[in-house]
């Protein structure tokens, strides 16, 4: 079994690396004139927002049960986490193609291009560290499990949306990189205009991805595949289980509510099939802790 990610310690360090990166480049921005510089600014500055956003959701996902939300507000994670993918990311998109296209029609030369180049490359390198301790996160996360099957399978919208963010900005920076590069060596314009275009592309992308995954969370998915599997096999085990019928899981942000409809081994009385299930429930708690609802029906027939 995968062991647990810390979202919040990768939250924090993006958001400490966006928002060097963001003055960083704002500052290169207005000094080169250069399209692409700009686009990424408002990229580091959106992402800024983001954490901020996550942030905020992780604070409400802890808030307790009470009888209007008898499940608690652990879903609240997964709408801050789409509004992160649909406006913020979306706003940096459309605002990067808007300068892209802008650039293709009235160009401006350059100021300072050396500058432009020495804050990306540090933004790359700023940005890497970032990158190195989400990935740490993810790697706890996902297990023997590829990234591609980590990124359709998580149930954990909070670093689904930083591991895009710093995907994405990494990309970004490489592509900044490579339009200002070819614009100094060319001295034709047309390369800035058309890397901040990719910056936008590239931002949208991202955010699609991310959106559609979140919005299953939203909708109501249950565990992770393989971790259904595992407590399937788990309580299959169990001595006091003959069958299991049915299992329903329901993620509710950090933690998980479970309902299992079982035959259980024959007992004496009501009182010995009480303590049967209880015994059962104990137990799969204390292996899953993130479990914490759990509705346990005995039956002959699902």
């Amino acid at each position: 079994m995968s062991g647990h990610a810390n979202s919040l310690r990768a939250i924090l360090l993006a958001l400490g690396a966006n928002f060097a990166i963001f003055i960083a480049k704002s500052f290169a921005a207005l000094l080169t004139g250069s399209g692409a510089m700009l686009a990424e600014a408002v990229h580091s500055l959106a992402d800024c927002g983001n954490q901020g956003l996550l942030l905020l959701g992780i604070r409400q996902a802890k808030r307790p049960p009470s009888d209007e939300f008898p499940l608690g507000w652990g879903r609240a994670l997964y709408f801050w986490s789409f509004l992160v993918a649909i406006l913020l990311f979306s706003v940096g998109g459309m605002f990067s193609l808007y300068e892209g296209i802008h650039k293709l029609s009235h160009p401006e030369p350059l100021r300072w291009p050396w500058l432009a180049l020495g804050v990306l490359i540090f933004g790359i390198v700023v940005e890497g560290i970032s990158m190195h301790g989400c990935m740490r996160e993810v790697n706890k996360a996902r297990g023997a499990q590829s990234l591609w099957t980590w990124f359709r399978e998580t149930r954990s919208s909070e670093l689904l949306v930083i591991f895009g963010e710093d995907l994405a900005a990494l990309l970004g920076l490489g592509l900044a990189t490579l339009a200002v590069g070819a614009t100094m060596l060319t001295g034709n314009l047309l390369f800035d205009a058309l890397g901040t275009i990719g910056i936008g592309v590239l931002l949208l992308v991202v955010a699609v991805l991310v959106a559609i995954e979140v919005k299953a969370l939203l909708i109501g998915q249950g565990m992770e595949p393989r971790r259904r599997a595992e407590l399937l096999g788990f309580l299959q085990t169990r001595p006091e289980v003959a069958e299991i019928l049915n299992l329903i899981s329901l993620q509710m942000g950090p933690d998980v509510m479970v309902a299992v409809k079982a035959r259980m081994v024959p007992v004496a009385g009501d009182r010995e099939l009480i303590d049967a299930i209880n015994v059962v429930e104990a137990a799969m708690k204390a292996q899953y802790p993130d479990i914490r609802w759990s509705f346990f029906e005995p039956d002959i027939t699902d």
